[in-house]
C-alpha cells in the first residue's frame, strides 16, 4: 500500500472559546484513532491536547494556533497524517485511503473504472466507481460483491458490475 499517501483523520469545524482551541469533526474510529498522533499536515500543526466534546467530535489545542482569530481562519482545514503513521491492519481490513484511486476490474478481468469514493450510509461501506464514460456506480464492500482487493486493484463480482 502507498505508505506516504496522506490520510485524513479529522477536519477543523470552527473555533472553540477565545484561546485558540478548535472544534474537530472526527473521521474513522473517532478520538481513539486521532489521539495517538501529535503532528499533522506534514508538521504544520502540532497537537498539544485533545478532549472529547461528548457530541462525537473533539476540542483540540495546537501549538501553532495562538488565538480565536487564527482558529477561525482554519475552519475547513483537514488534519492529515502519512499512511505509514497508521497502525497495521488485520486480515480483511482496509483504510479508505488505500482503496481510493484503485482500478476496479470485474472477476473476468474486464476494466470497470476507478474507485473514487468510499461512503458509509449506515449499513457498511459502499464503494463508488467511475467508468471511463464518466458514469458512476456503487458496490457494497462485502465479500460477495468485492471478493478481493490489494494495492494494485479492486475486483468486483460480475453481477455487481453490471449497469
Amino acid at each position: 500500500m502507498a505508505q506516504d499517501k496522506p490520510v485524513t483523520l479529522a477536519a477543523i469545524s470552527g473555533a472553540h472559546g477565545v484561546t485558540g482551541e478548535v472544534r474537530l469533526k472526527l473521521f474513522g474510529e473517532g478520538l481513539a484513532s486521532f489521539k495517538p498522533h501529535k503532528s499533522f499536515n506534514d508538521g504544520a500543526l502540532t497537537l498539544k491536547k485533545v478532549k472529547d466534546d461528548n457530541k462525537g467530535g473533539a476540542i483540540a489545542r495546537f501549538a501553532e494556533i495562538p488565538d480565536r482569530t487564527a482558529a477561525e481562519k482554519l475552519r475547513g482545514t483537514t488534519l492529515n497524517v502519512p499512511r505509514s503513521a497508521l497502525p497495521p491492519l488485520g486480515e480483511g481490513e482496509y483504510y479508505h485511503a488505500d482503496l481510493l484511486g484503485l482500478p476496479a476490474v470485474s472477476d473476468t478481468d474486464e476494466a470497470l473504472g476507478e474507485v473514487i469514493a468510499v461512503n458509509d450510509f449506515g449499513a457498511g461501506d459502499v464503494i463508488e466507481i467511475r467508468r471511463a464514460t464518466g458514469k458512476t456506480f456503487m458496490v457494497p464492500m462485502r465479500k460477495e460483491a468485492v471478493p478481493e482487493w490489494n494495492d494494485a486493484r479492486l475486483v468486483v463480482s460480475g453481477e455487481f458490475a453490471e449497469d
